[in-house]
């Protein structure tokens, strides 16, 4: 089969690779029908060592089930499936208290023999507790295929913000960050009522998305400059959803919430220290958040996925063949694309 490998910084190669065989009774193997590029891929993109070796890329894909192994009985042949970001059992402690990521039996696409997700198929080790069956025709072509692949992460992600932020009916809320998670961000609070929805950002057909999506202010300004301009649009906010992973994302998530107010984190830190002093101690803020266990949160969001209500897969804005991937992996690092979808 095709596959997407990283070899090292800004080089994505698309190559060969074995196909995709059962290894263990709970594996499946799955026929890739739409892939993409995540915002958390660009780090590696600018950063990762070179090797030798490659590592295979790409966590969130949707497809239809080609094999399954003898202890599988819940999907078959043909079945029309989403994988969430990460693979789990869905029967451990953990998963049993909707905190999938952390599965004891679970792990990462790409990494210890299991096939990335950017490539023609994938093997998928515990697929009954991963894999979330698509009640719809594999339809190769079906105009809901985007927003069900954002279920695999971007959609969750950005519910999973809103969630333990603790939205709710008629909350101001601040959206810290235009990308993908930051826009689906402001669709899961929307979702869960807030009324007000304040998109930091700064990239204009990004924030007229994030309009359409639910935000009712945007602000442009970044650091003191936009903290005070949230500030003066809402006096301040209760919760908050950063999206980026910045020092300066976070100062602004920090300057913009209230005393007792809730900040949670989305965006993958790319720093080890930050403020947690005594300042911040006395302000009594909540900081939450993290990686969202999205295998708890896909069948919440199907349904309003299904019937329209929402749209998370207009986040990608421009399609590339596989053997494109390389192209999809440089216009999301030059800001020329949102989100980049994969065809095989």
């Amino acid at each position: 089969m095709r596959a997407a490998v990283m070899y090292g910084a800004g080089d994505v190669r698309v190559e060969d690779r074995p196909d995709p065989e059962i290894v263990e009774p709970n594996d499946a193997t799955v026929r890739t029908l739409a892939s993409c590029v995540c915002g958390s891929d660009l780090w590696p993109y600018a950063s990762m060592p070179a090797t030798d070796t490659g590592r295979p890329m790409g966590h969130e894909f949707l497809g239809v089930v080609e094999e399954t192994g003898a202890d599988v009985t819940a999907l078959k042949t043909g079945d029309l499936v989403v994988a969430p970001f990460t693979y789990s059992d869905n029967t451990c402690d953990y998963c049993a208290r909707g905190l999938h990521i952390s599965c004891r039996n679970g792990g990462r696409y790409g990494f210890d023999g299991v096939d990335g997700g950017q490539g023609e198929a994938v093997r998928v080790p515990y697929a009954e507790g991963t894999l979330v069956k698509l009640p719809v025709a594999a339809d190769a072509d079906s105009a809901l295929l985007p927003s069900l692949l954002a279920l695999s992460d971007v959609m969750t992600t950005g519910h999973h913000g809103a969630v333990t932020a603790g939205v709710g009916r008629g909350d101001a809320v601040l959206v810290v960050g235009d990308g993908a998670v930051g826009l689906c961000a402001v669709i899961a609070a929307k979702r869960l009522g807030a009324e007000r929805i304040v998109l930091a950002g700064r990239h204009e057909a990004r924030t007229a998305l994030g309009r359409e999506f639910g935000a009712t202010d945007v602000v442009a300004e970044r650091g003191e400059e936009g903290v005070a301009r949230i500030r003066e649009l809402t006096g301040g906010v209760d919760k908050v959803i950063e999206a980026v992973g910045t020092r300066q994302a976070l100062g602004t998530a920090l300057g913009a919430v209230l005393d007792g107010g809730t900040i949670s984190r989305l965006g993958v830190p790319q720093y080890e220290q930050g403020p947690i002093g005594p300042a911040e101690f006395m302000r009594n803020i909540t900081l939450t958040g993290g990686a969202s266990p999205a295998r708890a949160y896909i069948e919440q969001l199907l349904p309003d996925v299904l019937d329209g209500r929402i749209t998370p897969g207009r986040v990608f804005d421009e399609t590339f063949t596989l053997d494109r991937t390389p192209d999809g992996y440089r216009a999301m690092a030059d800001r020329q694309v949102l989100k980049a979808l994969i065809r095989p």
